[in-house]
């Protein structure tokens, strides 16, 4: 899959088409408390960038889980700023790719968008082993969409490595 479009805007220095516009990915679960919240922060983390990396829920929550702020905290990600929101046709149009984690026959269809599902568990309520699991488990899978997405752009080490 080559999720990168040609953006139809010009580059305001040369008057020139400005080339591949940015990947954008919006990863959608049930309370966008958890698993939609890891993959965005993890995205946005190693593609600096290179990959718009958006999050929100079918039926959002009303904060992200104290356990997943926590898990992430530990490996040196902020999600201070992180809120639930609603997963809206509009967003998902929007993106290259949709990847659900969760959220079933809810997540609103765009024809042109490409969908995903990640089988992941919800670390909601979940003790620190398991939520460190899942990370682990959406680390790998983030890591392995950003080397599809932008191949050429070099990695930083996974956060999980000490």
């Amino acid at each position: 899959m080559n999720a990168q479009t040609t953006d139809q805007t010009t580059d305001q220095a040369t008057g020139q088409p400005s080339g591949d516009r940015t990947p954008r990915v919006v990863f959608a679960c049930v309370r966008n408390g958890g698993r939609s919240v890891i993959a965005r922060v993890l995205t946005e983390h190693y593609a600096r960038g290179q990959v718009v990396a958006l999050s929100a829920g079918t039926q959002p929550g009303e904060r992200i889980h104290p356990e997943v702020a926590h898990a992430l905290a530990q490996l040196g990600l902020d999600t201070s700023r992180e809120r639930p929101q609603q997963l809206t046709p509009e967003m998902v149009a929007a993106s290259d790719l949709a990847i659900t984690l969760g959220c079933g026959e809810a997540c609103p269809y765009v024809p042109g968008v490409t969908y995903r599902d990640w089988p992941v568990d919800d670390p909601g309520g979940q003790d620190d082993a398991t939520v460190r699991r899942i990370v682990a488990d959406l680390d790998i899978r983030v890591r392995d969409l950003l080397h599809e997405l932008a191949p050429d752009f070099p990695l930083a080490p996974s956060v999980l490595i000490p």
